[in-house]
């Protein structure tokens, strides 16, 4: 019995490298052991203890084995059934993070209406948590509430929960209003390629941050007496490094006008809160901020994120490759208009309810349902742009779509080194995808899906794409150690049961 338990793991193991895309010998050096124990323990020839599970798991950013809990959950997907009836989508996650991060600006006590419980939540609270700040789930653990101390302990941050998670670099911005030096560990999050923080770098050195790293540390220091004397041109316009520009503005003694910024769903969010903070910024929803800084914040504030547009995206994908008529609810129709005339063209029968307004009372929503449709391969290819082009994270789930439409799609993931890579997974249940490269998938439909078992992939949407194949295929599919979908998603299984889907959840070890 031992021994099959040891085979097990060794497989988790095996199948969690290789789809982190290393060799033994680079888990054997991230490790500290050799290439050969590394093959003995993948081959289940090798007793291992718990504690070089966890060294395993932390090394592969995955949940090999979850002290406390029987192991890693797997999902057990029956496929090929109709969903049907109506379902809400959860507030966003993005945003959720990134206000998390904001409430750091905050000497007051923060209340967040209906935040996303997910994984990449729960590491940001542990490392907030760690740094002195009294967080507590309130009304029956929907809404969530900040406290933070006089002086943050940084020496005591949880640095295990801030390398799981790519948005601790957030902490940047506010932190350099809190304490003149400090240490974040390195950020880490999905498996997406090489991903630089020099633009965060380029903006925040304007405000005095000057940053060193060294073996898995950012040091930083703050230099005192320097401002943007001229506008902050963003050498991306991406989220992350928008957002990280704005926390420090946010308390900067003055006007500070940023340029290139993204004005994507958690950008926007972010500007209302902070405006609730007392902050004004102009220009919400383009590519220039101008914001008036306030020295020193401490106000009681009470603020709702908006719904996710990405989750919306995922569920919309749901109905159109289960074939079902679904009702998607409290759906962001501002950030996902570009991708719906996109499916229009393809052929999808849809309609959308009157607009309302969000509980932030700014965002625009719609009930959007969807019924089934026979598309067709767009003429163009699917790629994505900044807001108010294509989204970036909605871009994976064209690929599950394109497999059952007829025709050839070509996925250009430009963004990403490796995501069109995972994509390539759904062959393993009957899809039809080439890589043309690390960037470019070509997709034939329609697709015949079948069952399969399969680990899941170590970056996001390209995981919940496969669970969404896995719903479509006749028979039963396993999807093994969905850390990564927790991460993102807040009960994606039980709510999707809840329209119709049969997917269990367990745990083998």
């Amino acid at each position: 019995m031992a021994d099959d338990y040891l085979v097990r793991i060794g497989k988790l193991i095996r199948d969690a490298r290789q789809h982190r895309g290393w060799t033994q010998s680079q888990l054997a050096e991230a490790l500290g052991t050799s290439q050969s124990a590394v093959n003995r323990i993948e081959r289940g020839n090798q007793n291992i203890s718990l504690e070089m599970i966890a060294r395993i798991g932390e090394a592969l950013d995955s949940e090999i084995v979850s002290l406390g809990y029987a192991g890693p959950m797997h999902l057990r997907v029956v496929g090929g059934r109709r969903l049907s009836g109506a379902i809400d989508v959860k507030t966003s996650k993005n945003a959720c993070v990134a206000l998390l991060c904001a409430s750091l600006l905050n000497k007051g006590r923060t209340v967040l209406r209906r935040v996303a419980r997910i994984e990449e939540v729960y590491r940001l609270l542990e490392v907030l948590g760690s740094i002195g700040v009294r967080t507590r789930w309130i009304n029956d653990g929907v809404d969530l509430e900040l406290i933070p101390p006089a002086r943050l302990d940084m020496e005591a941050m949880d640095a295990d929960a801030a390398r799981r998670t790519r948005s601790i670099i957030m902490f940047l911005g506010p932190l350099l209003h809190r304490t003149e030096t400090f240490r974040l560990p390195y950020a880490g999050g999905c498996d997406l390629g090489t991903r630089t923080i020099e633009p965060h770098m380029i903006a925040l050195r304007r405000f005095g941050l000057d940053i060193t790293a060294t073996e898995g540390i950012y040091h930083a220091k703050v230099v005192p007496g320097i401002s943007p004397d001229r506008p902050i041109v963003l050498t991306e316009r991406g989220d992350t490094v928008t957002e990280n520009a704005l926390l420090a503005a946010a308390r900067h003694d003055g006007v500070t006008v940023i340029r290139n910024a993204s004005s994507n769903y958690m950008v926007q969010d972010l500007c209302f809160f902070l405006e609730a903070l007392g902050v004004r910024v102009d220009g919400v929803g383009t590519t220039t901020l101008t914001v008036h800084g306030v020295p020193s914040i401490d106000v009681d504030v009470d603020y709702s994120p908006s719904e996710d547009p990405v989750e919306a995206m995922s569920l919309l994908a749901a109905a159109v490759v289960t074939e079902s008529e679904l009702t998607i609810r409290r759906v962001p129709i501002e950030f996902m208009e570009i991708e719906l005339a996109v499916l229009e063209e393809m052929g999808l029968d849809h309609d959308r309810s009157a607009e309302y307004t969000a509980d932030n009372g700014r965002t625009r929503l719609v009930d959007l349902t969807v019924r089934p449709s026979k598309l067709e391969a767009p003429i163009d290819k699917i790629h994505p742009m900044p807001f108010p082009g294509l989204n970036i994270d909605n871009v994976p789930f064209f690929a599950a779509i394109a497999a059952v439409a007829q025709g050839q799609t070509l996925i250009h993931d430009w963004v990403y080194d490796n995501r069109a890579i995972y994509l390539t997974d759904l062959n393993r249940l009957g899809g039809r995808l080439q890589l043309l490269d690390p960037h470019r998938v070509l997709v034939e439909g329609p697709t015949r899906w079948r069952a399969a078992e399969m680990m899941c992939p170590p970056a996001l949407r390209p995981a919940v794409v496969v669970l969404l194949a896995m719903m479509a295929a006749e028979g039963t599919s396993v999807l093994r150690n969905v850390y990564v979908i927790n991460r993102g998603y807040e009960e994606l299984a039980e709510r999707l049961n809840s329209v119709g889907a049969q997917i269990e959840i367990f745990r083998d070890i």
